[in-house]
């Protein structure tokens, strides 16, 4: 099995085409981000993109799930980051066709986040 630090080059060589594609090390894996935008997340060598409402649909229809993990004996779902499909490592141009969804999914969340923190400094203002 390649390094993670092999993984992760191998990623952004997959993903260049999206645009300035960095990797910052998080828990067991990174976040990948473009244009400062987290998008991804590799834990433990598997790849997971950001999933919302825009392109959920793709991914349980593909029989895939979100990201979960067991802690304190309960398993804990994170469903804003889904696994991607085997298949998509042997397709670049579906890959980033897919990388871009996720994309915008992480752009609308950072756009939701700066929203929410304007209307609560509004609210205690």
């Amino acid at each position: 099995m390649a390094s993670t630090a092999e993984f992760l080059d191998f990623l952004k060589d997959q993903l260049r085409g999206l645009g300035h594609v960095t990797t910052r090390r998080m828990f067991s894996g990174a976040g990948i981000y473009c244009d400062g935008v987290i998008f991804a997340l590799m834990l433990r060598d598997t790849l997971y993109f950001k999933v919302d409402d825009g392109n959920r649909r793709a991914y349980e229809a593909e029989g895939l799930e979100p990201f979960s993990y067991e802690a304190k004996g309960k398993t804990v779902t994170i469903g804003a980051y889904w696994r991607v499909p085997e298949r998509l490592f042997d397709a670049p141009d579906e890959m980033l066709e897919w990388a871009r969804a996720a994309f915008a999914a992480g752009r609308r969340a950072a756009a939701s986040k700066v929203k929410t923190t304007r209307n609560r400094k509004r609210r205690t203002s």
